[in-house]
């Protein structure tokens, strides 16, 4: 080769958009302002009432790099939970008349003015039989398998991904957040993973949540 000459492997399309997203993060922050609370965007409220309470779901953001880091956090029981609901999905079939109650209902108005009115509220009637028995088949499928639990093992897990605004953060963890405490220890750990000064296998290296431990949290669900 030359001296003085490089070659540059061309990008494949789909690391080129992924970078062009990239760039997109860092220069929508620079020009967007997010409205932080002591360096994190923290969108829910942590009432008292809630302090004993499991936890199943979260979101939390921040600035890494220059761009938003925004993460969606599910608890492994929030997963377990959804695993269970699409099991009951895949069992139960549904009916095919469509739609479920008839395309037309009873309309109410709101005036906007002495002459014209808009649409309120739209009454439709009850369901039609077939989707009747669909969701109560479903309910008692799933009330079943509620209480029964299913044959499957949930692991922590990590997965990134970018969209127009900010990196994307999927984690599924063992933790619970109830408080802001919670949640800054939620995002500080996300952070580390992210920089990759962790990983989800030093952090819970056997750590399964399955039948047995659904079934042992019954009465907290309750």
């Amino acid at each position: 080769m030359t001296p003085g000459f490089f070659f540059c492997a061309p990008i494949p399309m789909k690391h080129q958009y992924l970078e062009s997203l990239r760039r997109g993060t860092r220069e929508y922050h620079r020009r967007h302002q997010w409205r932080l609370e002591n360096g994190l965007f923290i969108p829910h409220l942590y009432p008292e009432e809630n302090q004993e309470k499991l936890s199943w779901w979260d979101d939390v953001g921040f600035i890494l790099g220059g761009r938003r880091v925004i993460v969606n956090w599910v608890h492994p029981r929030c997963a377990y939970e959804d695993a269970i609901e699409q099991q009951v999905l895949s069992e139960v079939a549904s009916p095919e008349d469509w739609p479920p109650r008839g395309a037309d209902g009873e309309k109410t108005y709101r005036k906007l003015g002495r002459s014209r009115k808009k649409v309120a509220t739209i009454a439709f009637g009850p369901l039609s039989q077939p989707w009747e028995d669909y969701y109560s088949a479903f309910e008692a499928r799933q009330d079943e398998l509620m209480r029964s639990g299913i044959d499957l093992e949930i692991r922590p897990s990590m997965k990134i991904g970018w969209c127009y605004h900010a990196m994307l953060v999927s984690l599924t963890a063992p933790l619970e957040v109830r408080s802001t405490e919670g949640i800054e220890s939620l995002a500080a750990l996300a952070r580390r993973l992210v920089k990759r000064e962790t990983t989800i296998e030093q952090e819970w290296p056997e750590y399964r949540y399955g039948r047995e431990d659904w079934l042992a949290e019954a009465t907290k669900r309750v």
